[in-house]
């Protein structure tokens, strides 16, 4: 029997899409701490466990980036 194949959960996908358009933009981390309204350790904890990490905090940064969460998705 093959093992199960582990799934990547929405919040770890949708964190890793933040860090892959922080890369694309050249934003410090302590840019996009305040996008997100957050402490740059929060950031640091999110790499770690993504799983706090909140719509209303993803909301911030895509109001505050005039971006939409289907373009975030997209990249």
């Amino acid at each position: 029997m093959a093992k199960k194949a582990q799934r990547i959960t929405l919040y770890k996908h949708i964190w890793a899409r933040i860090r892959y358009w922080q890369n694309l933009k050249d934003i410090s981390d302590a840019e996009l701490a305040s996008y997100l309204q957050v402490g740059e350790r929060t950031l640091h904890q999110y790499d770690k466990s993504a799983e706090n990490i909140t719509l209303g905090r993803v909301d911030n940064l895509l109001y505050v980036t005039g971006m939409e969460l289907n373009d975030l998705m997209a990249l």
